[in-house]
């Protein structure tokens, strides 16, 4: 895809390559994809060499080799994690997080700033890089809540989910959403803080994104959130999946990876909170898509209760530095 930058000279140039953690993320394959697409070469991280494989085999296949390296970085909390990964490359988007659904803050928490703050720091003493930007999400500024109207703003944060998340224990299954939430609210806030206190040389931008659906790129991907749909469609599991995703905002894949390749090379976007939210949906939304795409196929009755999410999005520019 080519970016109209209305003449501007991109903060990156084209043809230098961009480093993405967690490449092999749902998210991070489509930053990926779309970096590629706009003339960049990708350089992803990933926590093995079978996740480096297929990455290289699926990008290669689509652009020549010369577009995708990977190189394996098994544990972004350790020191120095993404020191020898940011060599050479003019921008980073740092993807990479704890997605393993544990509802212990202890083991998720500490981990996803540690990698974010690591990644800063190896940009930070790499010359070359101009851009950072971070994936946070929309919950470090809420958790959805059900027919409530109110006002989504860029100034806002989750301190409620990260008091919530180190609560005392038991830490019981039902708790592991909130720990997500916490994990990506204190990570992002902690990537802001180190910006301001150690005034990198680079320009450093965060994207939040609600609920991705769209196109898996590979079936090596458990695809996160753009997985659920697939599992409507392919075993019309409808209720199980509703209990675990209420009423939200909703994004394709592909314009949040296209906001990410926004803020690593629109000179005008410079230290901002991009909301990725496109409209509010539930999963009767999916099922009346699902039997429109293929009206052959049965699917379950929507689901009675569902609510919907009446938020309002403030999508003015967010500063936040």
């Amino acid at each position: 895809m080519n970016y109209d930058l209305k003449g501007k000279k991109p903060a990156i140039p084209i043809g230098s390559t961009v480093l993405v953690t967690g490449i092999s993320g749902y998210i991070g394959s489509h930053i990926a994809d779309q970096l590629i697409q706009a003339g960049y070469r990708v350089r992803g991280t990933v926590r093995d060499e079978v996740k480096g494989k297929w990455v290289r085999e699926l990008f290669a296949g689509k652009y020549g080799k010369s577009h995708i390296e990977t190189v394996i970085v098994a544990a972004m909390a350790q020191t120095g994690a993404f020191d020898e990964a940011c060599k050479g490359v003019t921008g980073v988007a740092h993807v990479a997080s704890d997605m393993s659904d544990s509802p212990d803050p202890n083991k998720v928490i500490p981990t996803v700033i540690a990698g974010a703050l690591n990644a800063l720091s190896a940009a930070a003493n790499e010359p070359s890089i101009k851009r950072f930007v971070f994936t946070s999400s929309s919950t470090a500024i809420l958790i959805p809540r059900m027919n409530e109207e109110f006002t989504i703003t860029t100034d806002q944060w989750n301190d409620a989910a990260v008091a919530a998340a180190w609560a005392p224990p038991p830490y019981t299954p039902d708790r592991a959403f909130t720990v997500y939430a916490a994990s990506k609210t204190q990570a992002e806030r902690a990537t802001w803080d180190f910006v301001r206190s150690k005034t990198p040389p680079f320009t450093f931008n965060a994207v939040l994104p609600n609920f991705n659906m769209g196109t898996i790129l590979s079936p090596q991907q458990s695809a996160s959130t753009g997985a659920a749909v697939k599992t409507v469609y392919e075993t019309g599991h409808v209720e199980e999946i509703t209990q675990r995703y209420g009423p939200q905002w909703m994004v394709d894949v592909q314009d949040t990876a296209r906001l990410h390749v926004a803020a690593l090379i629109d000179p005008d976007v410079e230290n901002q909170r991009l909301l990725a939210f496109a409209h509010p949906f539930n999963f009767n939304d999916v099922l009346t898509c699902l039997r429109n795409l293929a009206p052959g196929k049965t699917f379950p009755p929507d689901v009675e209760g569902l609510g919907r999410d009446l938020s309002r999005l403030d999508n003015r520019p967010g500063r936040n530095c």
